[in-house]
C-alpha cells in the first residue's frame, strides 16, 4: 500500500510529518510518545476528520501512531464502535497485554479491512520467509497477537521486522478506512 498523508488534508499531513509521514514503524511493545510536539498538536487540532467515516477513531489512530498509549487508551474507551474496539485491541497488543488485546478483537468480530490486511500481510510475509508468519487468505488478529508476542522477544530477527511492517500496514489500512469520507 502506498500511503499518502496528503490525502487526509494539510493539518493531518503536518501532524504525521512530525514522525515519518505515516511510515513510522511503531514499536511492538511499550512505546512512548515518539514526537514531543505530537501531543500538543493533536490536542490543539480540532475538526481534523470532518466528514470522515469514523472521525473519533481516526483521531485515536493518530495518537496510536505516535505511541501515545495513555491518550489512545482514554479515547478508545469512549468509542463504542467496531473501529474503536479495533484501535483498542491494537493499543493493548502494543502495551503489551495480549489477553486484553484479544478481548477487544473478539468485540471487533469481522472488520471490513480484514481482507485488505490479509493481502498486505501475505505480501509482506513473502519478503521474510524465515519469520514464521504464514498469514493466510483471511486476517486472524489473534494469530497476529501471538506472532507479535513472539517477535518482540526476538529483537532484530526477521520475525520482529515482519511484525513491525505488518503492524504499520494494519495502522495505514485502518487509519485510511476511518479517515476516509463516509460513504
Amino acid at each position: 500500500m502506498q500511503f499518502d498523508p496528503g490525502k487526509y488534508g494539510e493539518a493531518v499531513s503536518k501532524i504525521l510529518a512530525l514522525d515519518g509521514n505515516g511510515e513510522r514503524l511503531m514499536p511492538l511493545a511499550e512505546g512512548s510518545c515518539s514526537a514531543g510536539e505530537a501531543p500538543a498538536a493533536l490536542r490543539a487540532a480540532g475538526g481534523l476528520f470532518t466528514g470522515a467515516r469514523a472521525p473519533e477513531a481516526a483521531l485515536n489512530g493518530l495518537w496510536l501512531y505516535f505511541s501515545c498509549l495513555d491518550e489512545s487508551h482514554r479515547l478508545s474507551q469512549e468509542i463504542h464502535t467496531v473501529d474503536g474496539s479495533f484501535w483498542h485491541g491494537i493499543m493493548h497488543r502494543q502495551e503489551p497485554d495480549a489477553g486484553n488485546s484479544g478481548y477487544w478483537f473478539r468485540r471487533v468480530g469481522q472488520h471490513a479491512v480484514f481482507p485488505q490486511l490479509a493481502d498486505a500481510a501475505a505480501e509482506l510475509a513473502n519478503a521474510y520467509p524465515k519469520a514464521g508468519f504464514a498469514g493466510g487468505s483471511k486476517w486472524d488478529p489473534f494469530a497476529f497477537i501471538d506472532f507479535c508476542e513472539q517477535a518482540r522477544r526476538r529483537p532484530g530477527s526477521d520475525s520482529e521486522q515482519l511484525a513491525l511492517r505488518i503492524q504499520r500496514a494494519e495502522w495505514q489500512i485502518l487509519f485510511d478506512y476511518c479517515a476516509s469520507p463516509a460513504a
